[in-house]
């Protein structure tokens, strides 16, 4: 089994975003498989938190890939993220779902990730870490969901990824 470091996620987040389906995600004693995920590419996806820009929010998105990126969804749900690409190209992935946690909101509280991760990196001591412990599953794409913000074009692109049967 190995660590995933820096270097896997300063990649393109359509390829980390495949990539990472499959993978372990792990915090303490708790595991869970990946098995959903969704590309955010920057400023030019009406979708992506970066589109309009350089915010305090946002900010994160423009940092050192491995950075995770939280976010609290309807004042209710922590939603987990992981910075891809180089510094300066806001890009990430959204952990969608994973085994036994079907949904963004419940993977994090199965994982206890609040906002006090925001800005931390991934596989900091003590932390989250991801892991490859060698299990391939075929990936399916989709339509990214819950983004009727975006532009049709950008809600049409298919960079949801999910582990197949």
């Amino acid at each position: 089994m190995k660590q995933l470091d820096r270097g896997f996620f300063r990649r393109d987040c359509l390829e980390v975003a495949r990539d990472l389906v499959g993978k372990l995600l792990v915090n303490g004693n708790v595991q869970l498989r990946i098995t959903e995920t969704e590309a955010y590419r920057g400023e030019e996806d009406t979708a992506c938190h970066a589109h309009k820009g350089r915010t305090k929010r946002t900010e994160v998105m423009y940092g050192e890939s491995g950075t995770i990126y939280v976010y609290l969804c309807y004042g209710m749900y922590w939603l987990l993220n992981i910075v891809t690409g180089e510094v300066d190209e806001p890009q990430a992935v959204l952990i969608r779902a994973c085994e036994t946690a079907e949904g963004p909101g419940k993977l994090t509280k199965a994982l206890s990730v609040t906002g006090e991760y925001n800005r931390r990196s991934v596989g900091e001591e003590n932390g989250l870490s991801v892991w490859d412990d060698g299990f391939r599953c075929p990936i399916e794409t989709d339509k990214r969901v819950g983004i009727g913000y975006a532009s049709i074009e950008d809600q049409e692109r298919l960079w949801r990824f999910k582990c197949g049967s």
